[in-house]
């Protein structure tokens, strides 16, 4: 085969998601006799997608220098940005800023940027959202959009009303964040962005929508997600997240051997090239095995988890709760909750408002639950609504804090329980492999006594 016919099959192969055969075809053709800087890019894309990271960033590397040694300085900016975001992926920082420090020289080259410029910005746009600085973040990446829309770009138009909506999702502000998501989720379901861009837009509207207690929505995009890994059977990156995804729409619906299964494929796929999986993978099989009642399995599950570099909460400190180390886990989610951003703050409510309870705090806990509620009618979500008693977090929630006033035994779930009832209308995932479960989370995680029930009163301070 000569080096223009691989070079051929190497792009009909990638127009295709055949990401495998790409990665072949296009290395054939470059030992033969080497690749354009464009194709160089594609191979790279192909290679990361397949899990080969490390052989795509050295790929991307080579692109860069083709791209400078042709004059195209767009083209080796470019390359430079995403070697920074896929560096930054993986946590080497260093080597992340070294490749964003060569992108922004380059940029002081050009008369006229163009959109990579925008791509700039995320940087500091992902330092502050991440750093509690939800507004600043906000700033730039609505800048970022600015510059997308005038030289319409539509990778990063879509990227930075991804990440416009998480910065308003953070500032408390959900239905407007959840909007922009689905906006972003239009031009990726027309296919009209790149792949790389198209997967980290999933994944993150995915996870942006179990933090806000939307799972309606997490579940409708869950399933397109699953449906675009199955169009590229042979990709590694997103699978992973798509896996853990699953594993908690599995979770909180009861069918816990269907987590275990998801959650142990989406290690599996971050071990092979999806490192963004390593959390929830773990993570969520820590939730199942703490909810069964094996808590030195949950325990090393949420230490794996933590090697992400995330804190695995709420689920360790309802662990140390389950130990009947109170205070410990009181510290614990009193500390998380304080430096929380506003959507992060409401998933960590219910497991604190559990944990004041047990520690002996009504006062704190009353707090807690009134809160709760207050979103709750700022934003009547199933799972978060007190319209809906009995199956509602806050109802829940609001209903254990009454009790308690009663100095009455109460009849409560284990602990973390209060976050896995969820009304939701599976059928949405009917043919998915995730429409069979059921809307029993709760139901699952109860103990059984003789009497059927456990009867629960606070800690003694």
């Amino acid at each position: 085969m000569s080096t223009e016919t691989g070079i051929d099959e190497g792009r009909a192969a990638f127009r295709e998601h055949r990401w495998i055969d790409a990665s072949r075809s296009y290395a054939d053709a470059d030992r033969r006799g080497g690749l354009p800087a464009a194709d160089l890019e594609r191979l790279a894309t192909a290679e990361i997608l397949t899990g080969n990271t490390a052989a795509g960033l050295e790929t991307l590397t080579r692109a860069h220098e083709e791209y400078l040694m042709v004059g195209d300085i767009t083209g080796a900016m470019r390359c430079a940005v995403w070697l920074g975001m896929h560096l930054l992926n993986l946590g080497e920082t260093a080597r992340s800023a070294g490749w964003f420090a060569r992108g922004r020289t380059l940029v002081d080259e050009l008369d006229e940027p163009g959109p990579v410029a925008g791509l700039l910005l995320f940087p500091a746009a992902l330092g502050k959202l991440y750093g509690g600085d939800a507004a600043g973040a906000l700033q730039l990446f609505t800048e970022a959009g600015s510059v997308a829309r005038k030289f319409q770009d539509r990778d990063l138009a879509a990227l930075a009303l991804l990440g416009t909506g998480q910065a308003t999702l953070m500032l408390g502000r959900a239905e407007e964040g959840l909007g922009m998501f689905d906006e972003a989720m239009v031009a990726v379901t027309a296919g009209e962005l790149s792949p790389v861009p198209s997967g980290i837009i999933y994944c993150a509207v995915i996870g942006n929508c179990h933090l806000a207690f939307d799972l309606e929505r997490a579940l409708q995009w869950t399933v397109a997600l699953d449906r675009w890994c199955r169009d590229r059977p042979d990709m590694v990156a997103f699978s992973g997240q798509c896996q853990s995804h699953r594993a908690e729409l599995f979770r909180l619906h009861g069918a816990w051997a269907e987590a275990l299964t998801a959650a142990a494929a989406a290690q599996g796929l971050a071990a092979r090239g999806d490192p963004q999986a390593l959390f929830s993978g773990f993570y969520q099989q820590g939730e199942v095995e703490r909810l069964a009642g094996k808590l030195d399995a949950a325990e090393e599950c949420y230490r794996q988890a933590a090697r992400s570099g995330w804190e695995p909460q709420p689920g360790l400190a309802l662990l140390l709760l389950a130990r009947g180390e109170a205070r410990q886990a009181q510290s614990m989610i009193r500390r998380a909750a304080e430096v929380a951003d506003a959507a992060t703050r409401c998933h960590l409510l219910p497991a604190l408002v559990e944990i004041e309870l047990a520690a002996g705090d009504p006062g704190a806990a009353r707090r807690g639950a009134d809160e709760l509620e207050t979103i709750a009618g700022q934003y009547p979500k199933p799972m978060l609504c007190k319209s809906l008693p009995g199956c509602s977090v806050s109802g829940w929630q609001s209903g254990a804090v009454t009790w308690l006033g009663c100095d009455s035994p109460m009849v409560l779930p284990p602990h973390g329980a209060f976050a896995e009832c969820a009304c939701l209308d599976m059928s949405a995932l009917a043919g998915s492999g995730i429409g069979s479960v059921y809307s029993a989370g709760l139901i699952r995680s109860m103990p059984t006594h003789a009497a059927g029930v456990a009867h629960y009163r606070p800690a003694t301070p």
